[in-house]
């Protein structure tokens, strides 16, 4: 019996083939084993890491642990390694142990209410903050728990007793007494209009909590302390506003200071040197994630240079652990998925630990991706990267796609990925160029906050100038260009859809913002568009709110009276970020007006498309649309 999965399993073989050569499909996306280190064995010698695999009929994950030599060996299988690892929960005195646990606080559900109506199918609520990404607010909460570690039952402290807030993090002090957790304690409407994320001091002797980073109103996130006692997080400074600039701050006894304030540039994650004296990090820079270093000196404050110790096109996906003068990382790039590397941090040298994808990668052809500087109208440089299909010939005409990055402020690096994966799009015999516009970090920190209460102005110039720049090539085929993309590059879509004045020859967004009236009435971190746009729509004594909600809204009568390009629209029944009916009203309009359109719907999938038939689905349709319409 032929069921529809062995259909569409043949249908991608059969244009692999007619193709000619064996490339990347939406199938072989799913075969990729993905690669995470689990952590760094006591003695320092070992790396622990697992490889995890998706059966695509089931939907189901199996995984498989591994033991590698940091020195180089054979990587073997390890059943029972808890006791190989550091617990992080435990106090380094070993007498306290730390965890998370939820806690039921408020009363939610009809049956909460009315206890006798135990069949009753409602929620209610009386403030903002009822729901959050994908989740509706069940009344729980992640408490932060503390008990003695020994056999037996004991008794638990609730460090936030009867408190409606969450704990993300936490650390504890070098000498076991206190305990340094991370929360927002913002609540309901609150909660929703603010980033305000604070570090909190817990006192196991005094059972007195405080709050160490009271007087900034950003985030301050990821504490951790140094060998030599030192504690470092990470900071935002202004409320609101979740992509400012992330530094590292330091923080002895009571004074504080910023390490990468002078530095043009925002981190990503950190670690610290085994002796103390510097922190590892990773940021994003020129199109790709690479790792710096900075030295820590509390009575040289604000004059260490950061450092840059990788250079390549690659992304450092992940910093896991510095081992002496070596660090721990992940490593990806547009052609292949994260492995596991050693850097020497002396030198910046690579060593691959794991290739558990290699027979993949080994066996087909890949993209040939190029870094393109490009003039903007206002004079500056834009970074973009350009991928080529596999056996690219330069005398012959290619279908090309302008990929519109989501964020608004997510770094456009060399990243790999399920469901934008530009190596699979090149593969599929399209020239995909993704430009680092306004908006993006790596680029400067004035670059990054271009964007912000100026959607559709600078950064669509900047989309704008790089399909054209590229158009410039004879291999690119004039009639035959799309433009796609997701979140804020799915409103770009619709944007550009409306001033593109005949350049594209179709569009896909995929839970883009639409109509920012509605996005602001129905999105659940309201502090986004409060920053982004520059407040509610109906504050009519602010010009830069009220030209965001006109002159930058897709749904301008102005902008959808252009509309007359084919549409591919995907929606996510449990995306709460960007909530469907953005999606929904944009293909009304389409389909009102009678220009070709699609909608696709998956009730339930959130701002991404994590399952894995459903994954298929999303990229053959994709393919499907494009064939159709370019």
């Amino acid at each position: 019996m032929i069921n529809k999965f062995t259909l569409l399993v043949a249908g991608a073989l059969i244009t692999t083939t007619a193709m000619g050569q064996k490339v990347m499909t939406p199938e072989m996306l799913w075969q990729i084993k993905k690669v995470s280190p689990v952590g760094v064995t006591k003695d320092k010698k070992n790396l622990i890491y697992k490889v995890t695999s998706t059966d695509v009929k089931t939907q189901e994950n199996s995984s498989k642990t591994y033991i590698v030599p940091l020195l180089g060996g054979k990587s073997t299988v390890i059943e029972d390694y808890k006791n190989l690892l550091a617990d992080e929960s435990l106090s380094n005195d070993n007498k306290y142990k730390a965890e998370t646990d939820k806690v039921k606080l408020q009363k939610v559900f009809g049956s909460d209410f009315y206890p006798e109506l135990d069949k009753s199918n409602v929620q209610i609520y009386n403030e903002l903050n009822y729901r959050h990404w994908d989740t509706w607010n069940d009344g729980n909460y992640d408490h932060l728990f503390i008990s003695e570690n020994k056999d037996g039952n004991t008794s638990k402290i609730d460090v936030l007793n009867d408190e409606p807030y969450s704990v993300s993090e936490f650390v504890w002090s070098p000498d076991g007494s206190k305990i340094f957790y991370v929360s927002k304690k913002k609540y309901g409407t609150d909660y929703a209009i603010s980033t305000n994320t604070d570090i909190y001091e817990y006192d196991l002797a005094t059972k007195k909590t405080t709050n160490i980073t009271e007087q900034n109103k950003g985030y301050d996130v990821s504490p951790s302390f140094s060998s030599k006692g030192e504690l470092a997080f990470l900071r935002m400074e202004r409320d609101g506003y979740e992509a400012d600039k992330n530094d590292l701050i330091i923080r002895n006894g009571n004074t504080e200071y910023n390490l990468t304030k002078d530095w043009d540039g925002t981190v990503q994650a950190y670690k610290w040197s085994n002796d103390g004296k510097k922190i590892y990090f990773n940021a994003p820079v020129g199109g790709t994630i690479q790792l710096f270093e900075i030295e820590v000196n509390s009575k040289k404050k604000n004059i260490a240079k950061v450092k840059q110790i990788t250079k390549g096109d690659f992304d450092i996906a992940d910093l896991k652990d510095i081992i002496g003068d070596k660090a721990i990382v992940t490593k990806t790039d547009i052609n292949h998925a994260a492995e596991i590397f050693v850097v020497d941090l002396k030198t910046g040298k690579l060593t691959q630990i794991t290739n558990e994808n290699k027979d993949i990668f080994n066996s087909i052809a890949l993209s040939d991706v190029k870094a393109r500087k490009i003039k903007t109208t206002d004079g500056k440089e834009l970074h973009a990267w350009v991928v080529y299909p596999p056996n690219f010939d330069p005398t012959k005409k290619y279908p090309t796609l302008l990929y519109c990055q989501g964020g608004p402020q997510s770094a456009l690096t060399q990243f790999y990925s399920t469901r934008w994966n530009f190596q699979l799009m090149a593969a599929q015999g399209y020239i995909v160029i993704a430009p680092n516009r306004r908006g993006m970090p790596g680029h400067g920190v004035e670059w990054n906050e271009q964007i912000s209460k100026d959607w559709g102005g600078q950064v669509m110039k900047d989309y704008l100038s790089a399909i054209d720049d590229l158009s410039k090539e004879s291999y690119v085929d004039k009639d035959r260009r799309g433009a796609v993309g997701a979140s804020y590059g799915g409103y770009s879509v619709y944007y550009l859809a409306g001033i593109h004045e005949g350049r594209f020859k179709t569009f896909i967004s995929h839970n883009g913002v639409f109509d920012l009236k509605s996005m602001y009435g129905t999105t659940e971190e309201v502090f986004f568009p409060n920053w982004e746009i520059g407040g509610p729509w109906w504050d009519t004594t602010n010009k830069d709110v009220q030209k965001g909600y006109t002159e930058f809204d897709p749904s301008n009568p102005k902008l959808v009276n252009k509309w007359n390009t084919p549409m591919l629209i995907y929606i996510g029944g449990h995306d709460y970020r960007v909530p469907m009916g953005q999606g929904q009203e944009a293909y009304q309009i389409l389909q009102l007006k009678g220009i070709k359109s699609r909608l696709i719907y998956f009730p339930e999938e959130n701002h991404w498309v994590l399952k894995p038939q459903n994954s298929l689905v999303w990229n053959n349709e994709f393919f499907k649309w494009l064939k159709e319409t370019l």
